[in-house]
C-alpha cells in the first residue's frame, strides 16, 4: 500500500501546474503587541506565544488579557529565535520577538498545513538576515503554488495533504505493529502496579545516592564544534551526538563513528545548561560537549528500558529544578553523584518489578488513543 500511495502522490505532483507568488502579495507580516508576563492568569481562553520552538511556541495559557493584545485565530506566529512558523487555530497573544502572519486572501482550512510547510521551508533564508530585516525578506520571498486556470488550486492542496496523511498513517500502523505498541490493554500485573503505586507511602520508598547506583561513562573527546556539524545524518556523519540541549533529548547533531565512543542504553545529563534534565538513551550515540552519560554500576539486576525510564523520572526530581540555570549551575557528575533519589522498595530492596509494570502500564495508557485513531484511519484507507 505505501508504494501505491507514493505513486499517486508523485503522479499528482507531475500533473499539476505551478505558479510563482510573492509572499508579500499573499500575507501581511507585523509586530505583535507584547504582554507583561508578570500578569499572567492561568486559564484556557488564549495561548501565550513566545519565540521558543517548543510546544509550538506556546508558553502557557491565560484567562484575562487586554483586548488590544489579542491576535485573531486563523493567523500564523513567527518566533524570531529559530524562525519557526506555527498556525494559530485559537486567539493568541505574544511575548517579545514574535511576528504575526495574516492572510490577505481567503485561505481554506484544508490548505493550512500546505502553507505552514512552505513557510518553514524559508527558515534558512530568514535565519541568515538580521532581525530588523526579517519583515522585508519575508515579503520578498517567492514561492511555488499549484494553480488551476491561473488561480491557486486549493482543491489540489486538500487532496495532496489528505493522501500525505494517509501515507503517514500506513507507516505509523506498521511501526506500531512492529514495536508491539498495538496492544494497549492492561494486564492484571500492570493494573495492580498502578493500584500499588497509588498506595505507596514514605515507608515504601528508599533513599539512594546516585553515585552508589550509577557510574559515569567515559568517552573520547571529539574535535568538532556543534555549529559546524550537520543536523541530519549525511554520508559518514550518521552517529547522533549529545550536547547540553534539552531539545530532541540533546541529540541534535551528527558525527562520524570513526574514533567516537559509541554508547546506548544509558542515561544522559547536561553538565552546563539552563535545563538539567536527564533522558534515557536507548539508541546508539556519543557525547560531544557539555554533557555526559551514566550507567548502572552493578552487573546484577541490570535495568530494563522501562526501569531506566522510571529512574530517569526519579533523577529529574533532584536535577530538573527551577533553582538550577546556566548562571546558578547544577554542575557535572561530581555534584550529581552525591545527590539522593527515592526509589520504591519491597522487602528492603529496590522494587524493580513494580517499576517495570508501572512504566509498561503508562506506555499503554499513553499510546491507546494513538492506536485507536490509527486503526480507524487505516480502515478508512483500506475502504478507499
Amino acid at each position: 500500500m505505501p508504494g501505491k500511495i507514493n505513486a499517486s502522490l508523485n503522479n499528482k505532483l507531475q500533473a499539476v501546474k505551478w505558479g510563482e507568488f510573492k509572499l508579500g502579495d499573499l500575507f501581511d507580516i507585523e509586530n505583535t503587541l507584547s504582554f507583561n508576563t508578570d500578569k499572567l492568569v492561568h486559564g484556557n481562553d488564549y495561548d501565550y506565544v513566545t519565540r521558543t520552538s517548543l510546544n509550538q511556541g506556546i508558553l502557557t495559557s491565560t484567562g484575562f488579557v487586554n483586548k488590544e493584545n489579542i491576535n485573531p485565530a486563523g493567523t500564523w506566529s513567527l518566533g524570531l529565535l529559530q524562525m519557526d512558523f506555527f498556525y494559530r487555530s485559537k486567539p493568541w497573544y505574544a511575548g517579545q520577538f514574535v511576528r504575526k502572519i495574516t492572510p490577505k486572501i481567503r485561505i481554506e482550512e484544508s490548505a493550512v498545513l500546505f502553507f505552514t510547510t512552505l513557510f518553514n521551508k524559508q527558515k534558512q533564508k530568514l535565519l541568515s538576515v538580521l532581525v530588523r530585516d526579517v519583515d522585508k525578506v519575508f515579503r520578498s520571498i517567492k514561492i511555488q503554488l499549484p494553480t488551476l486556470n491561473n488561480r491557486i488550486d486549493f482543491n489540489f492542496m486538500e487532496l495532496f495533504i489528505e493522501e500525505l496523511k494517509n501515507q503517514k498513517i500506513v507507516k505509523l500502523k506498521a511501526y506500531l505493529n512492529e514495536r508491539g505498541f498495538d496492544d494497549y490493554k492492561l494486564s492484571d500485573k500492570e493494573l495492580n502496579a498502578i493500584k500499588d503505586f497509588s498506595k505507596l507511602n514514605n515507608d515504601n520508598w528508599g533513599s539512594y545516592i546516585i553515585g552508589d547506583l550509577f557510574e559515569k561513562v567515559y568517552t573520547k573527546k571529539l574535535p568538532y564544534k556543534a555549529k559546524e556539524l550537520p543536523k541530519q545524518p549525511i554520508e559518514d556523519y550518521d552517529l547522533p551526538c549529545l550536547t547540553s540541549s534539552f531539545q530532541n533529548q540533546g541529540l541534535n547533531y551528527y558525527v562520524p563513528r570513526t574514533e567516537a565512543t559509541v554508547i546506548s542504553n544509558v542515561i544522559s545529563l547536561p553538565s552546563n545548561s539552563d535545563v538539567y534534565r536527564a533522558y534515557y538513551q536507548s539508541r546508539e550515540f556519543t557525547v560531544l560537549s557539555d554533557s555526559y552519560a551514566i550507567r548502572w554500576k552493578s552487573r546484577e539486576n541490570k535495568p530494563t528500558k522501562n526501569q531506566y525510564l522510571f529512574m530517569v523520572m526519579c533523577i529529574n526530581k533532584v536535577t530538573d529544578l527551577p533553582i538550577y540555570s546556566y548562571k546558578n549551575k547544577l554542575g557535572g557528575w561530581n555534584v550529581v553523584k552525591n545527590k539522593k533519589i527515592r526509589l520504591p522498595e519491597k522487602d528492603g530492596k529496590i522494587d524493580f518489578d513494580l517499576m517495570e509494570a508501572f512504566i509498561s502500564a503508562l506506555k499503554k495508557i499513553a499510546i491507546k488513543e494513538v492506536v485507536l485513531h490509527t486503526d480507524k484511519r487505516f480502515k478508512a484507507i483500506n475502504k478507499i
